[in-house]
């Protein structure tokens, strides 16, 4: 496996793929002062090569680099994360340790279920999404393309986000929010477009 990123996100995944024994080859990184993480070596992005995971936490760039490559993706999932025999994870995205993804639920390509976070039951989430650590996500959750739902947030059921907004830290989101907005507070609502 290889990661494109050499920074603390990196990190987190180098640390998933220890827990599993799966060899870590090399790191890719276009920042040429960096030239190792964790003893790991750091190659140039003219090298990328795959299986390749995609380390960095920007869903935008991400993105960017996905649609950029054409490698074979990877994912990476925690040993302690429980995960539904019937949930649907696309490649290039990582669970991390201690989350939860339930039935039902359909993650995209290259997201990020961060640390203890909980995805309820059939939860339709889109590509580029980060799920912050300690998010609850209830059953029937869709998230849209891009979407960052910030750390601690709770969702209620059925509820609707749109694409590339971002939801702030320790919100409780109840009512639908639509795409390219920052919503934020308990109750949680749209303060401007993004």
């Amino acid at each position: 496996m290889y990661l494109y990123g050499a920074s603390g996100h990196a990190k987190v995944i180098i640390d998933i793929l220890r827990a599993n024994n799966e060899k870590l080859e090399a790191l890719f990184d276009d920042n040429e002062a960096i030239d190792s993480l964790l003893d790991y070596p750091v190659l140039r992005s003219s090298e990328v090569c795959g299986p390749l995971i995609i380390s960095i936490g920007s869903n935008g760039i991400r993105r960017k680099i996905a649609e950029s490559l054409n490698v074979t993706f990877g994912s990476a999932f925690h040993p302690s994360a429980i995960i539904s025999e019937e949930a649907e994870i696309k490649e290039g995205t990582v669970v991390m340790q201690g989350a939860i993804i339930q039935s039902g639920t359909h993650i995209g390509k290259h997201c990020i279920i961060n640390t203890g976070a909980s995805v309820d039951h059939e939860c339709l989430i889109g590509d580029y999404v980060h799920i912050s650590p300690h998010c609850t996500l209830c059953g029937n959750v869709q998230v849209g393309e891009g979407t960052w739902i910030g750390a601690g947030t709770t969702i209620t059921p059925g509820v609707k986000i749109g694409n590339w907004s971002v939801v702030g830290a320790g919100s409780v989101v109840t009512k639908n929010i639509p795409d390219n907005v920052l919503a934020v507070g308990n109750r949680c609502k749209v303060i401007k477009k993004i």
